[in-house]
């Protein structure tokens, strides 16, 4: 487990980037992936009776041999700029 940021970067990305992380473990999906269902059907992410659930694109599972074994939270730009520096962070660990 590891947290890390960079200087400068306000409280509520810091928090939003953990709970993405959060999230996308929890649920083994990527975050962006409750907020489309919400919107979808009209419900309120109250619905999982979690505060720390989030819709917010950033947060992405990292699976190893069809196993969820972490996850990986990004916050601070877009969603969809989020979403993608999570994702190119996961095949860069792939990598090595």
């Amino acid at each position: 487990m590891a947290f890390t940021r960079h200087d400068g970067v306000g409280l509520p990305s810091i928090h939003l980037a953990q709970n993405k992380t959060y999230t996308a473990a929890r649920e083994r999906q990527p975050s962006g992936n409750l907020g489309q269902w919400a919107r979808d059907t009209g419900k309120d992410m109250g619905y999982w009776n979690d505060a720390r659930v989030t819709g917010f694109k950033g947060g992405l599972p990292i699976f190893v041999d069809e196993q969820c074994v972490g996850a990986i939270g990004v916050s601070g730009l877009s969603e969809e700029e989020d979403e993608a520096l999570a994702s190119q962070a996961i095949d860069v660990q792939r990598l090595q």
